[in-house]
């Protein structure tokens, strides 16, 4: 049986066409679509990078602000230091009111003191030049690798006393127990006469003394000697 075909072949060529095109069309869409999305990944990458690079920057501010601080104080420890140690090499190693009260406390019976006079000063070989012969020379250059010793720590204190006496006697006993306590050295009479008032004769006399190096109490022996005055004084 023979078939045949009424609709035009212009029609038929119409709607292939726009079949082909309307496929076009929607590929089109698909890879734009695809684009798109792919730009929107890369956009919404873009931004966590940026965050997170924020993030870093900041974190990094505050490390390099951390670390400023961090000098800072150390600089500022150190300074600390430096004046903590000054001023602990300037205190003294016996406080005046404990050395007075050692003082008072040797003195014998019916002794009493005028005047105590407490001067820091430098020794007297400070100060002088290299020694000429080879054994001081080596001395000295040995001496020179070694540890500096402060100023503060190389002057000497010393002590001059006046009081007055009974006798000779008691000015005796007040210089041996002055030679043997803990914190005097080099105890010498200067001067002891005789003085006349209200015709009582006793003695006036004139001490030098030296603290002793390297000496270092404790609270309970600043307090054992504070206390040993204060009964002195009292009985007195």
């Amino acid at each position: 049986m023979l078939n045949i075909n009424f609709v035009p072949e212009d029609y038929i060529q119409s709607n292939e066409s726009r079949r082909t095109n309307l496929m076009y069309l929607m590929l089109f869409g698909i890879v734009m679509a695809g684009l798109g999305g792919s730009f929107m990944t890369i956009k919404i990458r873009q931004r966590a990078l940026s965050a997170k690079e924020g993030l870093v920057n900041a974190k990094m501010t505050q490390a390099k602000e951390a670390v400023r601080q961090f000098e800072e104080l150390q600089t500022k420890r150190k300074a600390m230091i430096k004046t903590a140690l000054t001023t602990a090499e300037l205190l003294e190693p016996v406080p005046r009111s404990v050395l007075l009260a050692s003082l008072t406390n040797n003195l014998p019976p019916g002794t009493s003191l005028l005047r105590v006079n407490i001067v820091q000063k430098e020794p007297k070989n400070a100060g002088r030049g290299v020694a000429r012969n080879k054994y001081k020379a080596a001395k000295a250059q040995k001496a020179a690798t070694e540890p500096k010793v402060s100023r503060e720590k190389l002057l000497e204190t010393h002590i001059d006393i006046e009081g007055v006496a009974p006798s000779d006697l008691q000015v005796a006993a007040y210089i041996e127990q002055l030679s043997s306590s803990s914190l005097l050295d080099n105890v010498a009479l200067v001067e002891s006469k005789e003085q006349e008032i209200d015709d009582t004769a006793f003695r006036q006399f004139k001490l030098t003394a030296m603290l002793r190096k390297d000496v270092h109490l404790t609270s309970e022996d600043i307090s054992r000697i504070r206390a040993k005055c204060e009964m002195a004084t009292y009985k007195f």
